[in-house]
């Protein structure tokens, strides 16, 4: 019995969900993502390169409440085709090249889901919309990115809670890249910047 408890303390307490097999504790990962929201803010409101046009009246980005469920494992499938090069359309009406990198399949709310994740200077990322998209949050889109270290055996962590907005959420003269059509989620993601 006593073994049972201890067994049934330990899961709750450190393991995120019981499809992940990277252990974390839930009040230590809640912590460590206010901390980095907080140094955000601190950029936005006195970084040289901060997108915010009055930083006098800046008073912290809106974020949804840390939700460790949406930190979820995704298996990725390689981009195998010779069609890897992949225009990615910007805001400005401009374009760049990036290279398709592979599917991460995950699921959420037991809804099976599929991001193309694309790399461009080092960087994969996972450029998306969803049902928040211009209610919630940016009707552009968020985006998530990870470096290649971040895969580990064709696997990634998606981590929502850090989704973020582009710099032109909130300075229009910047040139941003639009998630491609077929990263458009049928489903709410509520997590990360509003």
């Amino acid at each position: 019995m006593v073994i049972a408890i201890v067994a049934y303390f330990f899961v709750e307490n450190f393991m995120v969900s019981s499809d992940q097999d990277e252990l974390i504790n839930p009040k230590t990962y809640i912590e460590k993502i206010n901390q980095e929201r907080a140094a955000k803010d601190e950029l936005f409101r006195s970084g040289p390169d901060s997108p915010i046009p009055n930083k006098a009246d800046f008073h912290g980005l809106h974020y949804f409440k840390v939700n460790t469920d949406y930190r979820i494992k995704a298996t990725i499938s390689p981009y195998m085709k010779e069609d890897k090069e992949f225009i990615v359309q910007y805001t400005d009406s401009t374009s760049e090249k990036y290279e398709r990198y592979g599917y991460a399949h995950f699921s959420i709310n037991n809804q099976p889901q599929k991001l193309l994740l694309l790399k461009h200077d080092g960087v994969i990322s996972a450029l998306f919309r969803d049902e928040t998209s211009g209610i919630e949050t940016y009707g552009g889109g968020r985006y998530l990115d990870f470096s290649p270290s971040d895969v580990k055996n064709n696997s990634i962590f998606l981590d929502f809670n850090k989704a973020y907005n582009p710099y032109c959420a909130y300075e229009p003269n910047f040139a941003c890249p639009l998630p491609p059509a077929e990263n458009t989620m049928q489903i709410s993601i509520f997590a990360g910047e509003q």
